[in-house]
């Protein structure tokens, strides 16, 4: 499940055309949560 989620995160950032520093800022999280989340290592 962790993996399809990440999958769709990315997607909708890349839609979006943010880059994963850019969603991270937005989100007020770090670019290494957004990067985990995208690889399925945690959705925290």
């Amino acid at each position: 499940m962790t993996e399809n989620m990440g999958k769709q995160i990315r997607a909708g950032r890349q839609r979006s055309a943010l880059t994963q520093e850019r969603l991270a800022e937005t989100l007020g999280v770090t670019p290494q949560a957004v990067s985990k989340w995208e690889r399925g290592v945690s959705l925290r």
